[in-house]
């Protein structure tokens, strides 16, 4: 009786990876030690951040991920960040603190694929960010288009958080007025 095709395919890739496991898996393990090393090494090297650079990062980190004013939206200068990353998160909100918007001025949401663990992750996100889950805004669903092949599904995924900060116009234009004071271009005088 012949073999199912199938069942001598999953055997021969089973074989494969235990031997690249058995001449890489040394490899693996001096490498894993550099790199925690050289993080380790890095954070170390941070240290503090003082007020400035906390500005000048959190401004740059804001221009990169939060909403901005638009041509045809000229006037919507609302702070608006959003990230599936916890430190990038935390070193916004930490930016939040440098420029002293008070913790009852921020908003949070979720914003998950429904075919995650939407409670779950808002009280993962509430536990990062130090607030209770019920104070959060209700959940973005994103609703799950079948064609996509998503890689972030599982226990580990928990969507993205955005952070809303109530009456952030002027911060919004401080926040501009640093990215160009930073690539050196002068603000526009047409306003």
């Amino acid at each position: 009786m012949p073999l199912d095709p199938e069942l001598v395919r999953r055997r021969r890739r089973v074989a494969q990876q235990a031997r690249a496991d058995a001449q890489w898996s040394a490899h693996r393990a001096a490498r894993d030690a550099a790199w925690a090393e050289a993080v380790a090494a890095s954070a170390d090297w941070v240290r503090r951040l003082d007020r400035r650079e906390l500005l000048l990062i959190g401004a740059a980190i804001y221009w990169c991920e939060g909403g901005k004013a638009k041509p045809w939206r000229p006037n919507d200068c609302r702070i608006k960040f959003v990230n599936s990353d916890p430190l990038l998160v935390m070193l916004f909100l930490r930016f939040l603190d440098a420029v002293e918007v008070p913790v009852e001025d921020r908003r949070f949401r979720v914003s998950i694929h429904e075919t995650a663990d939407e409670t779950a992750a808002v009280r993962w996100w509430a536990a990062r960010v130090g607030v209770p889950a019920e104070s959060f805004q209700p959940t973005t669903i994103k609703r799950h288009r079948p064609l996509t092949r998503r890689k972030n599904v599982g226990a580990d995924y928990r969507g993205c958080l955005t952070v809303h900060v109530v009456g952030g116009t002027r911060l919004y234009w401080r926040i501009e007025g640093i990215m160009r004071g930073m690539s050196n271009e002068d603000p526009p005088r047409d306003r």
